[in-house]
């Protein structure tokens, strides 16, 4: 693993630690703020920091449904299923 890869993993993890709910309440401050452009390094991490923002958002979404997912395949109950001919024999 590369340097630039490495920063990105660190920023990750601590990205992860971050609570949805509070990043949602400055989700409206950052997306003005990005809305406001400027030719500025404030407007280049408002954009940044709501893009982080939305990355939480959906990583957390898509989470809650693979686990949603999970936990009802497991209350379904087990069907057997076959594929191919059916087991069927000529009775007289």
């Amino acid at each position: 693993m590369n340097k630039l890869e490495e920063s990105l993993n660190k920023i990750a993890e601590n990205i992860l630690y971050l609570d949805e709910a509070s990043l949602v309440s400055l989700w409206e401050k950052y997306k003005s703020k990005m809305e406001n452009f400027s030719f500025s390094p404030d407007w280049e991490k408002s954009v940044v920091i709501f893009s982080i923002i939305n990355a939480v958002r959906v990583k957390n979404k898509i989470f809650n449904e693979q686990m949603l997912n999970q936990s009802t395949r497991k209350e379904e109950p087990a069907q057997k299923t076959k594929t191919g001919k059916p087991n069927l024999r000529l009775v007289k």
